[in-house]
């Protein structure tokens, strides 16, 4: 059994392996050119089904090479950045692809921004134009006022919301659809170059930007679609934001680098996933765990059994729904991956075992570089033997897990791109991990693997966790709640809430006298993103500190929002009265029970 069991992970291995081979970081060549071959290949081909909407791959090349064009006569080429912002589309797919086939690079924003975290993202980038869905005005202009320098501006829809912008369809018609010559692209590698600056999730306004090149986005796609055997014949739906990796970069990209056509939607909706897969024959699809979460929690409906998918990929599925989500919808391969966008550690399950990201042998364990080490969760910090070096994990046994950063830039794989913010890669750096002089990238995930080589997610460290498919950092939200009128200490931290993906925010509150919850709630409304307001109060009297002077956070997370635990005032944020309400034990056990909405 083991025999058969390795045979089969080492063939489909090194399918993928065999997939991305091909990609050289020192290629002269661009994610455009590859396009182009897919576009001279499938012509007339659907490369989009959208709304009422069937958009062949010709289609889209055409619409790109206007948009080139169009930058072109506007100043913009190799080196320069564009940024995009609008809910998904094809022509958001036109744009960036546009901005490639004349070497810029597109930043991807976060559709929930406004404000000072809108305002970052673009000072950040340096984006010399602006792409905007007319839906996202009203955050752009609460932003405007902090732009410098001001970005132009087309707009995808009503251009009259915004002051002094233009139409996007009046800058590209009658561009020419011809493609532009590709010494626009001269000089640009593979592994040098950027596609991308896709952001780490923003709580507070100060999002990472991760530099994502043409390497990483074709090995991204292409390990994707091999990864799901897409063929020409598939329709991979897409529900995920394209401004994340995720339904950007593994979706769209697994979708076109196989010659498939993608059905894109603007956001995800459980009421109409299913009814979606069977209006256009849907045979696969990305996820996240809280999309899946959110479908099995819906009723039954008939079209989830009269669906064409076959297969799924994306991460974050909970253990307890997985089974569910096979036998009710039917799903036969279901492909749970953990990864990061600006990561080098990469695990895929290509073999459906339930509740596993992955699977990495010892053997290649050592030889990739990934593994874990000892983490000291307490004190939050890696923890190190007499000799200064990290502690590997033994099997079972959670860690930080870590990828060892190669010594030659040539390399492809175990590659860390950094961020724009200097300071800020280095964060990521772990220095004389196994021997001095050594670097590893730090996942800044706890995982454990066992002794036949699987690999589980354990939990977000420290400083960080996941909501609503988002990463929160405590400490930025922190630091946006302590400046806040009447705040003399917070504590902010994630709390379990049974059968909900990750963790909710929950922020224990020293307050001083004036403190107004109306007030704290629309500030903490203007001043978060949506995923990164607390969900939950506790007001304490003081808050514990270790010895170090850093917030202890382990009892407080053990006791949750459980009001039978504490005796102090609790407060729930409430969507339905857009308030925070006392928390006694009847909403607790409606909240336990899944009948509140958050």
């Amino acid at each position: 059994m083991g025999l058969l069991r390795e045979a089969k992970y080492l063939r489909d291995m090194g399918r993928a392996i065999i997939a991305i081979s091909k990609f050289d970081v020192s290629k002269a060549a661009t994610v455009p050119d590859y396009f182009e071959q897919m576009v001279d290949r499938r012509k007339d081909a659907p490369l989009f089904y959208f709304e009422d909407d069937i958009l062949s791959y010709r289609q889209i090349d055409d619409w790109a090479n206007q948009f080139a064009h169009y930058l072109t006569g506007q100043g913009i080429g190799k080196g320069d950045v564009i940024a995009i912002n609008m809910e998904n589309r094809p022509a958001y797919v036109a744009a960036w692809m546009g901005a490639a086939k004349i070497g810029a690079t597109s930043a991807l924003i976060n559709t929930n921004l406004g404000g000072a975290q809108l305002a970052h993202c673009l000072n950040v980038a340096k984006a010399k134009l602006l792409v905007l869905g007319a839906e996202l005005a009203d955050q752009f202009n609460s932003a405007r006022d902090a732009l410098d320098p001001m970005p132009a501006i087309l707009v995808d829809g009503d251009g009259a919301l915004i002051d002094g912008a233009g139409a996007l369809s009046d800058a590209i018609d009658g561009q020419p659809t011809t493609r532009p010559d590709k010494s626009c692209r001269a000089g640009m590698t593979l592994g040098d170059s950027d596609l991308f600056y896709i952001y780490t999730s923003g709580t507070t306004g100060l999002p990472k930007a991760a530099h994502f090149s043409h390497l990483r986005f074709m090995m991204t796609a292409t390990g994707s679609g091999t990864a799901l055997k897409l063929g020409h014949s598939d329709r991979h739906y897409i529900c995920l934001p394209l401004y994340h990796t995720a339904g950007g970069v593994m979706a769209l990209g697994a979708a076109w680098t196989m010659g498939a056509a993608a059905v894109l939607v603007p956001k995800f909706s459980a009421s109409r996933f299913f009814a979606d897969a069977v209006k256009y024959d849907v045979t696969s699809f990305q996820y996240i765990g809280e999309l899946l979460r959110y479908l099995v929690n819906s009723p039954a409906v008939p079209e989830e059994k009269m669906h064409k998918i076959t297969r799924c990929i994306g991460n974050g599925l909970r253990p307890e729904i997985w089974e569910t989500v096979e036998t009710r919808f039917g799903i036969n391969k279901v492909v749970e991956f953990y990864g990061a966008t600006e990561g080098n550690v990469a695990l895929m399950n290509l073999e459906g075992k339930r509740g596993t990201v992955g699977r990495l042998p010892g053997y290649l364990r050592k030889a990739t570089g990934v593994t874990c080490v000892r983490y000291d969760v307490e004190n939050d910090e890696v923890m190190r033997g007499p000799d200064g070096l990290c502690i590997e994990c033994k099997p079972g046994e959670p860690g930080e897990a870590v990828g060892r950063l190669p010594t030659s830039s040539d390399a492809k794989t175990g590659r860390f791109e950094g961020y724009s913010d200097e300071s800020a890669t280095k964060k990521k750096i772990l220095n004389d991990v196994f021997e001095k002089g050594d670097a590893f990238f730090r996942t800044g995930d706890l995982l454990r693997f066992d002794k036949d080589g699987y690999w589980y997610f354990v939990d977000r460290i420290g400083d960080t966790f996941r909501w609503k498919g988002e990463n929160v950092a405590t400490s930025e939200v922190a630091e946006v709640i302590a400046v806040m009128d009447h705040i003399d200490e917070v504590n902010i931290y994630g709390v379990q809430i049974p059968g909900a993906d990750g963790r909710a925010g929950m922020a224990s509150i020293v307050a001083g006298d004036g403190f107004d919850l109306a007030a704290f709630h629309a500030q903490t409304q203007k001043d978060l993103a949506a995923y990164a307001r607390p969900l939950f109060l506790r007001m304490q009297p003081e808050i514990e500190i270790t010895g170090t002077f850093k917030h202890r956070k382990v009892d407080l997370v053990k006791d949750g929002f459980d009001p039978d635990k504490i005796a102090e005032p609790l407060y729930f944020r409430d969507s339905e009265t857009g308030s925070y309400v006392p928390l006694d034990k009847a909403l607790y056990d409606r909240i336990i029970a899944g009948e509140v909405r958050f």
